[in-house]
């Protein structure tokens, strides 16, 4: 009986002698795999970070939104394409920019002059200050026309010059009225339609007009305030050297629009050799046009006055 209780106790502790073996196995495997992750952790290169870019950076990438700008007349147009907004520098492209209703002042006539780049004016016959105007753009060497009152369709409901030329009068009257014109603006070398969108769609009115013109030696440039307007195409056959108006500059009174303008003239220039464009001695466009012109023919811009563009 004692032999067999001294068996059974030396089971016992040997059963017991295999735990602390066991944790320390235990124990030392831990250690080992905290060893690799360590090393996995600290020896290898961190991972690359994609670079964000600046939220204003892309900003900057997208194209400027372009200006939208109702017509000055009914004309319906072929428009040029929106242009960036720095141009590209182009040595090539003559613009021809006309200054409509001068005659009332001559702050816009002084300040147009200080801007350095040919403009050419166009002096509505009757208004005050016109032939000091004329004087003082001629004696700049610049280039003087005569801004014609033509009847626009509505032209009763419209303000419109009490001496201008309207389809109900007689062919004599008109002959009369746009001789009477000549001699109240001195220095004119051509002329452009003040309106008409209802007088140059009538052939018979327009040749009486332009024969005048052609009896001058002057040209006669088509404000194009209708798409049916004959006068371009009656002055061709008339044998009056002529042109049309491609951008209307100001129909939105905002100097930011109209710089937006000016870009779309000069990228038509640079496109198809030259182009013409017709504002108004507008507060704004004064300031538009001062800003513009001179970075304009910096960057390769040929300013030109308009009988220069005149075939």
């Amino acid at each position: 009986m004692t032999v067999r209780r001294k068996t059974a106790g030396n089971r016992r502790r040997k059963k017991g002698s295999r735990r602390p073996l066991a944790v320390a196995l235990v124990v030392a495997v831990l250690v080992i795999c905290g060893m690799f992750y360590f090393l996995e952790r600290f020896t290898s290169p961190p991972p690359k970070k994609t670079a964000e870019k600046p939220v204003a950076a892309v900003k900057q990438k997208l194209p400027p939104r372009p200006v939208v700008l109702e017509d000055y007349s009914s004309a319906v147009l072929s428009r040029p394409e929106a242009v960036p907004k720095k141009p590209l520098k182009i040595s090539h492209g003559t613009v021809a920019v006309i200054v409509d209703d001068m005659g009332n002042s001559m702050h816009e006539a002084d300040a147009l002059l200080a801007i350095g780049v040919p403009v050419t004016f166009s002096i509505i016959p009757g208004f005050a200050k016109g032939k000091e105007v004329a004087e003082a753009a001629h004696r700049k060497g610049g280039e003087v026309m005569l801004h014609i009152p033509m009847e626009p369709k509505g032209y009763q409901q419209k303000p419109f010059e009490k001496n201008g030329l309207l389809l109900a009068l007689s062919d004599e009257e008109i002959e009369k009225r746009v001789a009477g014109y000549l001699g109240t603006v001195p220095y004119v070398v051509g002329a452009n339609n003040h309106m008409g969108s209802r007088f140059t769609e009538d052939r018979p009115k327009m040749l009486i007009v332009l024969s005048v013109l052609k009896g001058k030696g002057l040209f006669f440039i088509d404000s194009k305030t209708t798409p049916s307007s004959v006068g371009d195409k009656v002055a061709r056959e008339t044998g009056v050297p002529t042109a049309s108006r491609n951008v209307f500059l100001d129909n939105e009174q905002d100097v930011t629009a109209i710089k937006a303008q000016l870009e779309k003239l000069a990228a038509m220039a640079r496109k198809t050799g030259s182009a013409i464009g017709i504002c108004h001695p507008h507060k704004t466009t004064l300031q538009a046009l001062t800003a513009t012109l001179p970075v304009l023919k910096a960057e390769g811009i040929n300013f030109v006055y308009a009988s220069a563009l005149v075939r």
